[in-house]
C-alpha cells in the first residue's frame, strides 16, 4: 500500500532526508510491501523476513542494483557495490580470496591488535576523548594497513583519512537527491569532488606500484592485482582494482567504525552489560592481546556486536526489477525501484520484541534460533552477501577487546547522544571519559 504523508512534487524525499529511523521503523505497520516516492520515482519497500529473502537471494536474478548505485558509480566505478549481472559474479569470485579466514586471522593479529593497542597506549587516565572520532581515525588506518602494504601506502593511507570522512558526509544527500542537485556549487558538492577526485589519483599509483612488484605482501591490494578467475583465466584489469579498493574503503570502514562507536555508548548506559564484558575479556586473554582463535571465545562480547549490529546495520538496500515480480501480492512491472531496509526488519517488535531496549541476550542460542531467517541482515544476503563480513566482525570484536582489556569509556554528563544519518546511523558525538581497569 501507499505510505500516507506523501508531499506533492517531492513525494516522501523530504521525510526521508529529515529523519530516516523514525520513517523506516514506520514501515512494517503499513503492509508487506509500501510504496514510497522519491520526486516522482516510486519505489516499493518489502518489510517481511520472508520477502526481504527472495529479494536477495531466492529471486535475486530477477533484480539489478537500484538507483542508489546508478548515482553511486561515479565515486565507486564499476566494483562489486555498483556492477550486476556475470560481471559481479566474477569480480566476486576475485575478491573472495582477499577475505580468507587466513588471511583475516593474519590481519587481526599483525594489524587489527596492534593499532587499537597502540591507540590504548595513547590514552590517559581521565582524559575526554571524541570516541567516534577516535574510532574512525582507527578503522581507517586498519584499512589502509591491511589494504596497502607499508611500502606502497605511507601517502594513500594520509589521503584516505583525509578524503573518506568527506565522502561519507555527503553520500546519503547524494544518493536521493535529483542530479541538479550534484552540479550545484555549494560547500559539500564542492568537497565532495575534490576528494573523489584525489583519491582516484593517489590509489591508481599504489595499484601500479604493486603491480610491478607483483610479490604477495600480504595485504589485500597484493591480492587483487594477482586474483585470476578460475572459470575464465582472467584477471582485473588496473581500473577495476581501483574500484574495488574504493567500494572496500567507503563501505567496509564506515560501518565498522559506526559499530565500534556506539558499541562503547552502549557499555556506558548499561553497566551490567559492561560488568559481563570485562568479566568474559579478563577470563579469556588473561591481560595478553587477542589473537583470532581467541574471538570464538568471547561470547558474550559477539552478542554485543551482534546487537549494536542489529541496532545500527547499513539503513537499505536498493534493487531494480529485471522483469515484473510478485511481491506480497502486488504485481511489480520491470524497470521498477525495490528496496529491503535493515533498519524496518531490525526494529519490527514481531521478532524483536521491545526492539528500542539493547539486549545482548536476544542472541543466546535459543532466542536466536527462533527467530525467521532474513530477520537479521546486517551484511546482506544471497551471492551479493558482503565480503568482508569476517573481517569487519574480527575486526569490531578485537578492538573492543583489546580496548576493553585495559579501560573503561564511561559517558559524559550532559552531552546527549543520538543517531544522526550520514551514510549510516552514527552518533551525533560520542565524548567519554577513560578509566582506568586496572591499577
Amino acid at each position: 500500500m501507499d505510505l500516507p504523508g506523501r508531499w506533492p512534487l517531492i513525494g516522501h524525499s523530504a521525510a526521508l532526508l529529515r529523519d530516516p529511523l523514525r520513517l523506516l521503523s514506520s514501515l512494517s505497520a503499513h503492509g508487506e510491501v509500501v510504496r514510497l516516492r522519491l520526486g516522482p520515482l516510486p519505489v516499493y519497500v518489502v518489510t517481511t523476513p520472508e520477502l526481504a529473502l527472495r529479494v536477495l537471494a531466492g529471486e535475486a536474478d530477477k533484480f539489478d542494483k537500484g538507483i542508489v548505485f546508478d548515482k553511486m558509480r561515479p565515486l565507486f566505478g564499476n566494483g562489486l557495490a555498483t556492477s550486476n549481472g556475470e560481471f559481479n559474479q566474477r569480480q566476486r569470485r576475485l575478491v573472495l580470496p582477499a577475505f580468507h579466514r587466513e588471511r583475516v586471522a593474519r590481519h587481526t593479529e599483525q594489524t587489527i591488535t596492534r593499532l587499537a593497542g597502540d591507540l590504548a597506549d595513547s590514552w590517559r587516565p581521565g582524559q575526554r576523548v571524541a570516541v567516534d572520532r577516535r574510532m574512525q581515525d582507527l578503522v581507517l588506518g586498519i584499512a589502509g594497513r591491511t589494504l596497502f602494504s607499508a611500502e606502497l601506502g605511507t601517502e594513500v593511507l594520509a589521503e584516505i583519512q583525509r578524503c573518506i570522512p568527506v565522502l561519507l558526509e555527503n553520500v546519503l544527500v547524494r544518493a536521493f537527491s535529483p542530479r541538479w542537485v550534484e552540479r550545484l556549487p555549494i560547500p559539500g558538492n564542492r568537497r565532495f569532488d575534490r576528494a573523489a577526485a584525489r583519491l582516484r589519483e593517489v590509489i591508481p599509483e599504489a595499484v601500479l606500484a604493486a603491480r610491478a612488484e607483483g610479490a604477495d605482501r600480504g595485504d589485500l591490494l597484493s591480492v587483487l592485482v594477482r586474483a585470476t578467475d578460475e572459470q575464465t583465466g582472467e584477471s582485473m584489469t588496473d581500473e577495476q582494482v581501483h574500484d574495488e579498493v574504493i567500494t572496500i574503503l567507503t563501505t567496509g570502514a564506515e560501518t565498522t567504525a559506526v559499530a565500534l562507536s556506539w558499541f562503547w555508548h552502549e557499555l556506558g548506559r548499561h553497566p551490567e552489560i559492561e560488568r559481563r564484558f570485562h568479566a568474559e575479556v579478563d577470563e579469556v586473554l588473561g591481560g595478553r592481546p587477542p589473537t583470532f582463535a581467541d574471538l570464538s571465545e568471547l561470547v558474550y562480547t559477539q552478542r554485543i556486536v551482534n546487537e549494536v549490529l542489529r541496532r545500527s546495520p547499513p539503513l537499505i538496500l536498493m534493487r531494480r526489477t529485471r522483469e515484473p515480480v510478485e511481491l506480497g501480492g502486488i504485481r511489480v512491472p520491470a524497470g521498477t525501484e525495490v528496496a529491503v531496509s535493515q533498519h524496518t526488519l531490525h526494529q519490527d517488535p514481531r521478532w524483536f520484541p521491545d526492539p528500542g531496549r539493547f539486549d545482548p541476550d536476544r542472541w543466546a542460542p535459543e532466542r536466536a534460533a527462533a527467530l525467521p531467517r532474513g530477520a537479521y541482515l546486517p551484511f546482506g544476503a544471497g551471492a551479493r552477501f558482503c565480503p568482508g563480513h569476517l573481517l569487519a566482525q574480527a575486526e569490531i570484536t578485537a578492538v573492543a577487546a583489546t580496548v576493553g582489556a585495559r579501560w573503561r569509556l564511561v559517558p559524559v554528563p550532559g552531552k546527549p547522544v543520538y543517531a544522526k544519518v550520514k551514510a549510516t546511523a552514527q552518533p551525533n558525538q560520542l565524548p567519554m571519559t577513560v578509566l582506568p581497569r586496572h591499577g
